[in-house]
């Protein structure tokens, strides 16, 4: 084989990088030692959604450079999603300024850089942290994350389940953790004996792990990432009034005590996405690009089911406009089938100072195409900002790998003022609507309503009182049917979840009612009970209002029953309302 000259090489690199459409600007190519920056190294906009990996050792500048992808995704209008692991992310929300050291880097490049704001909006999990607090119900978490959570097997997960499909069928809202103790501590008691023994597979030793597990959860104060309101996962997909991106910045100051929550949560976030999204098919720019920080949390001592659904997840994503690039420290922390759907790379250096380290340097080599670079030498000598890159194309074809000297950010790399992060936050127009923490009707209070306490305790507050009343009213009123409330909630079920044309009447229009039910979420559809509603189903449906609601949304499950989980065992939120 002919060795190519300095010439030929960089020829290649400029005809690779020759793109059309519109880019993100990676870099200049290096090669033979030399800084070419009339070889620029980009990534089509349009091959965002194809998925890419982020990697390098700690210290050789992964952070620095989703940062910098970032900030131009913004500017194209494609909103973002960071996970703030350090804090060093805030900074998008301030302007940098410019050093004689940093315009010389940026001219060398032919980089035209001017210190710039981005538009932030900060996120805390549970309000854990300076950020818009975002919670997730226990029934929109579903069983496989929440197996994941509380690191149960294989066998306690399916238990788990099954007390899923049971608060489904029964219409027991699972908000948060004392909802889901209520519903096991039901079926292990007397009252539920015969309820567990339909199940079948569900043991009291099953349910006892889960209990212990669900008590260890409030023990660690995660009790406040589940509950209501709900984040709304289309809040990831808005747009500035000036047309750019919004960067939302997901703040995880206690990452290394509940590392388990946080790459769940963001799989949730993902799989939310992926239940509600219609198909898009190709698009000129992606709806949202996802980055994931420290992936390998997401992966460490997973379960079959949670690898089968994140591979499912990532393969599929794609074709909704969702694009997600995992940031780790080599590609051996990505499994196998995830990995091979990671199109774009940007791989910082490897250090190899132990036969293990030596041996992920040659895995990671083997899998980038044949290039004009020993990247062996390559990727164990590359500096600090630099990192060998290989893409699609906008014909979907891998770009000629290039050892890229990076562009730099245009805002603060590294933390903004605590000062402007809360008037950010304060000013946010999330903050009413998620700032506080509210506690409604769902399975803890149905269960202690119907008139036995199987959750060890009483209970207590308004919501408590108000499910009692609206019980009484309803069985005092008859719970009478009326068919056009169920045609119209069966409309419904037809056109927005199955998408397809209802029969159906159209809905007439109603005089709003003046029940003293309090406002809250649709409760889950319930499936019909046999007899009319007997036992814990029946008894219960007063504390939603009536017999109306369970019969409509009984009549909802019939026609949506094969959409009601997702590939997480999720529930989307356009099934919960």
């Amino acid at each position: 084989m002919a060795i190519k000259s300095t010439a030929d090489k960089v020829a290649t690199i400029v005809q690779g990088y020759s793109l059309e459409g519109p880019t993100i600007e990676l870099g200049a190519a290096i090669v033979d030692g030399e800084l070419r920056k009339e070889a620029p190294v980009r990534l089509p906009l349009a091959m965002m959604n194809r998925h890419g990996l982020v990697a390098g050792a700690t210290g050789t500048g992964k952070t620095v450079t989703l940062h910098m992808i970032a900030e131009q995704l913004s500017t194209a209008g494609v909103p973002v999603f960071l996970a703030d692991i350090k804090g060093d992310l805030s900074g998008l929300a301030t302007a940098a300024k410019g050093s004689e050291k940093l315009l010389a880097r940026t001219e060398s490049l032919g980089q035209v850089w001017a210190g710039k704001t981005f538009p932030v909006e900060f996120l805390a999990l549970g309000g854990d942290g300076n950020g818009i607090p975002v919670r997730a119900t226990i029934t929109s978490f579903g069983p496989i994350l929440l197996s994941r959570i509380m690191d149960l097997n294989e066998t306690q997960e399916s238990s788990l389940q099954l007390v899923f499909h049971f608060a489904d069928k029964k219409n027991l809202e699972l908000i948060d953790l004392k909802d889901l103790r209520a519903v096991i501590q039901f079926l292990t008691s007397a009252e539920g004996k015969d309820e567990l023994e339909e199940l079948g597979g569900l043991s009291k030793a099953t349910a006892g792990v889960i209990l212990r597990e669900l008590i260890t959860l409030e023990a660690q104060g995660m009790e406040k990432f589940f509950g209501e309101p709900e984040f709304d996962t289309a809040e990831l997909l808005r747009t500035a009034p000036d047309g750019r991106g919004v960067v939302s910045c997901l703040e995880l100051p206690t990452l290394q005590t509940k590392p388990m929550l946080f790459s769940t949560f963001l799989m949730w976030l993902l799989a939310d996405l992926f239940e509600d999204l219609p198909e898009a098919g190709d698009l000129d720019k992606p709806k949202l690009v996802f980055f994931l920080d420290e992936a390998h949390l997401l992966f460490n001592g997973a379960s079959k089911a949670f690898l089968d659904a994140i591979t499912t997840t990532v393969r599929l994503i794609r074709s909704k406009g969702v694009g997600i690039f995992f940031v780790t420290q080599t590609p051996k922390d990505v499994p196998a089938d995830v990995l091979g759907q990671l199109a774009n790379r940007v791989q910082h250096a490897l250090r190899a100072y132990t036969p293990e380290d030596a041996k992920a340097l040659r895995a990671t080599v083997s899998t980038f195409p044949t290039s004009d670079y020993d990247l062996e030498e390559t990727l164990t000598t590359a500096g600090i900002g630099e990192a060998v890159i290989t893409v699609l194309n906008e014909n979907g074809a891998p770009t000629p790998v290039a050892l890229t000297r990076l562009r730099a950010p245009e805002s603060v790399m590294g933390p903004s003022t605590d000062e402007l992060i809360s008037s950010t936050v304060a000013a946010s127009a999330l903050l009413p609507k998620y700032g506080t923490a509210v506690d409604t009707i769902s399975a803890y209070e149905k269960i202690a309503a119907d008139g036995g306490d199987h959750t060890g305790a009483a209970p207590t507050g308004p919501a408590a009182g108000t499910a009692h009343r609206g019980g009484a009213q309803d069985r005092a009123q008859g719970g009478g049917l009326d068919p056009s409330a169920i045609d119209a909630e069966a409309r419904r079920i037809e056109e927005e979840i199955l998408g397809r044309p209802s029969s159906r009447p159209a809905p007439a229009p109603r005089m709003p009612d003046n029940d003293n039910v309090p406002e809250r979420r649709a409760p889950r559809p319930a499936q019909p009970q046999a007899g009319g509603g007997g036992g814990i189903g029946g008894d219960l449906a007063g504390a939603l209002g009536g017999g109306l609601q369970s019969m409509a949304r009984s009549l909802g499950t019939q026609l949506g029953r094969e959409l009601l989980r997702g590939v997480f065992g999720t529930s989307s939120k356009r099934r919960r309302r």
